[in-house]
């Protein structure tokens, strides 16, 4: 990059964005309705299931607020996800030249997800996405930072990363949101599961894995 040019701080959303891991996940909240007794919507329902924080999901599915109800499900849900759901996942095709680029270009990437940290770690690992990121932020599986506005917010303070200086990329309208609240530019991927509505209200909008380059470093420039 030219010397008037500051690489940018990307932030990025795992599930519909780095990776599809709709098979796991669809499995894995079919495991736990099932151990409840509960029939399973179909997939075209499950799809919305891919970004949100588990617990919210649960209690749509289950039509409850009861804390306790939707714990057992979660618990249900991590027996089979942590076993096998985790793997059940593949990175979409040209996501690993795109974060090699913006790596080689300088740009400072992390993870932002919905998704508990230490499945988080260990997909971007197992996928040698790792060595793209100065870190995974997610939640911890108590439920601290579902709220991705604020898991948001403690990762630009705890990396010291300047607001103005950063998107966030993700394909769900909480990762807009989330960017909106913490005065972040959101960038909307068109790859995974959010519709174009949900999507509407984001600062730039990128097709497919190959274009995050191009959308991600233009207009850079240092004051």
């Amino acid at each position: 990059m030219s010397a008037t040019t500051v690489a940018p701080d990307l932030l990025f959303d795992l599930d519909g964005t780095l990776t599809d891991n709709f098979t796991g996940i669809a499995a894995s909240i079919r495991h736990a309705l099932a151990r409840l007794h509960v029939d399973a919507p179909d997939d075209a329902a499950l799809r919305q299931c891919v970004g949100p924080p588990l617990r919210a999901t649960f209690a749509r599915l289950l039509a409850t607020d009861d804390g306790a109800t939707i714990e057992r499900a979660i618990v249900h849900y991590r027996e089979r996800f942590a076993d096998v759901g985790w793997r059940e996942n593949v990175p979409y095709p040209g996501i690993d030249e795109a974060l090699e680029a913006l790596h080689g270009a300088g740009a400072r990437l992390w993870v932002c997800t919905a998704k508990p940290q230490v499945y988080a770690e260990r997909i971007v690992a197992h996928f040698g996405l790792a060595r793209f990121f100065r870190g995974v932020f997610g939640t911890d599986l108590a439920g601290r930072f579902d709220d991705k506005a604020t898991l948001m917010a403690h990762l630009l303070a705890q990396e010291a990363v300047a607001a103005a200086r950063a998107s966030m990329i993700g394909d769900r309208g909480h990762d807009i949101r989330a960017a909106r609240a913490n005065g972040v530019r959101a960038v909307a991927v068109h790859w995974g599961y959010g519709s174009d509505e949900e999507l509407a209200d984001a600062d730039a909008h990128v097709a497919v894995p190959g274009d995050l380059p191009r959308a991600l470093l233009a207009d850079q420039s240092s004051a």
